[in-house]
């Protein structure tokens, strides 16, 4: 059990039978009445964002999550298999879970695999991955003031503006959180 009085950013807690992740908080002391902690809270099962309000005190439960290394191995049909890279163990998720992820995953690649008490609640990716471009129109001379970009699709089908000198071919780095474009690999 921990005190809502101990809340930090990026701790996990045990609500009402699900798993949140504090995603930010403050601690209210009004002139009249008891204090309060106003927090905002990421379901970790379903990523719906919730602002939860808790008595100055209160005691909620702690969620220990597990994070271990796991390698993406191929898709088929709506199903991607990973394996645990220290048992060597192979299991599945379905592509519901992984919406946001697949933009970035290829074949072979290391990712950790987030987990509560047996039960599989996604994958976290690295900070950046780099990607092939397989389709941009070419960027023309001279067309510019300052910065333009152009649209190019990715290996794994993402679309991303890219600065007019990028050309087909061309691996970039690219930012797995926002999906935008940080450089050229």
């Amino acid at each position: 059990m921990i005190s809502v009085n101990d809340f930090k950013t990026g701790l996990t807690v045990e609500v009402d039978g699900d798993i949140f992740t504090v995603l930010d908080f403050q601690h209210v002391k009004p002139g009249k009445g008891a204090a309060f902690v106003r927090s905002k809270l990421k379901n970790l099962r379903n990523g719906n964002t919730v602002e939860r309000t808790f008595r100055a005190g209160e005691t909620i439960g702690r969620a220990i999550i597990e994070n271990r290394g796991v390698s993406y191995l191929y898709a088929s049909g709506q199903e991607h298999t990973f394996m645990d890279n220290e048992t060597y163990d192979q299991f599945t998720l379905n592509s519901d879970q992984l919406e946001w992820e697949l933009n970035f995953l290829k074949e072979n690649m290391n990712v950790n695999i987030v987990s509560y008490q047996g039960e599989i609640l996604g994958i976290n990716l690295p900070t950046s991955v780099e990607l092939k471009v397989v389709e941009t129109e070419p960027g023309i001379k001279g067309n510019t003031a300052t910065g333009a970009t152009k649209n190019a699709k990715l290996e794994t089908g993402l679309n991303v503006q890219v600065p007019l000198f990028i050309n087909e071919g061309d691996v970039l780095l690219i930012d797995t959180r926002e999906g935008k474009y940080i450089s050229r690999a």
